[in-house]
């Protein structure tokens, strides 16, 4: 079977052989805009949405790329066709971009080949994520609050996706020492419920579907897919502040994002969310992001986590052979 490949700085190379400088400005100060897509029928899932909000995050960080968007999306598709014969035809993919400006000036004696941005883009088969999230949708999550806040807009503005990400690293740890499955609500400085690392925060009372305002988040292209669904449920929807006394009082909970759409909360703060199991609203939104993709995604993760340890294993006797030769 064909190995996957990487794009990277206009080449396509093996997954293996791609590798960004240790001088880079990435590693340096993590001063990279990325971007994960995914795909539903080995078809990106709103790729035009996640490079338009790429090139937003790379003008706010004075990044240029070298590729028009336009240019940009050609070469993850041509990247995404490489990698689908690597895999079997209902494999679906993550799509990864990965965008620094590259080496520092300091080194660039290093490079004599002259410095320039490091621009990547890779496909990941989804098996290893939807395969072990699978159990979560069955069970829930259980959401609490970390010590770590998120960052104010004014330090660095959370709508830029960045690998400066260091305040969800630590939330995560954090919240693994609060209990089984525990996923992390970030507060803003002024108290409010922000968002999760990587995911965004809903809630549901008397039917109205609330969820934090723009301010202090990241715009997920799921949050907004999520509101447009509702819309079309003719849900009512409410961006706002909310709290704890908000989150305490709601029907239901619930997070969204790329890979697994979105997954209810069981409790909250180690209170019970209405009776603990998927509400109604929640329901609707389920089914209406199952036919707005044409995939059953929660029977796709099952399937993948069956499926798992012999890819898993595959892939390890894969690269030792590849270490051998």
């Amino acid at each position: 079977m064909a190995q996957r490949v990487v794009y990277f700085n206009s080449q396509f190379l093996p997954e293996k052989e791609a590798r960004v400088s240790i001088f880079d400005s990435a590693l340096m100060f993590g001063d990279m805009a990325f971007e994960m897509t995914r795909t539903y029928q080995r078809k990106p899932f709103r790729l035009r949405e996640h490079l338009e909000r790429l090139y937003g995050s790379l003008r706010l960080l004075e990044i240029d790329c070298g590729l028009t968007l336009a240019e940009m999306e050609r070469a993850t598709l041509e990247t995404l066709e490489r990698n689908l014969p690597t895999e079997a035809a209902d494999m679906d993919w993550q799509i990864m971009h990965d965008i620094s400006r590259g080496p520092l000036d300091i080194y660039r004696t290093a490079f004599p080949e002259g410095l320039r941005p490091t621009v990547s883009i890779n496909c990941w088969p989804l098996i290893t994520h939807m395969g072990r999230f699978a159990p979560n949708y069955d069970s829930g999550v259980n959401l609490v609050i970390p010590a770590q806040q998120t960052l104010a807009a004014h330090l660095v503005d959370p709508k830029a996706k960045t690998r400066s990400r260091l305040h969800y690293q630590m939330a995560q740890l954090q919240a693994k020492r609060m209990g089984a499955n525990a996923w992390p609500v970030l507060l803003d400085p002024d108290g409010f419920l922000a968002e999760g690392p990587g995911w965004n925060l809903f809630l549901v009372k008397n039917g109205v579907l609330f969820t934090p305002e723009p301010r202090n988040i990241l715009l997920g292209v799921s949050r907004a897919t999520t509101l447009e669904l509702a819309r079309e449920l003719s849900v009512p929807v409410r961006e706002t502040n909310l709290g704890r006394y908000e989150a305490l009082q709601a029907d239901e909970l619930f997070c969204t994002a790329t890979t697994y759409a979105l997954v209810h909360a069981v409790t909250f703060e180690g209170q019970r969310v209405g009776d603990g199991q998927p509400g109604s609203v929640f329901q609707r939104l389920m089914q209406a992001w199952k036919r707005l993709v044409g995939v059953d995604f929660v029977e796709q993760a099952r399937t993948y986590a069956q499926r798992l340890p012999a890819w898993e294993k595959g892939e390890q006797q894969a690269g030792a052979g590849r270490a051998i030769t």
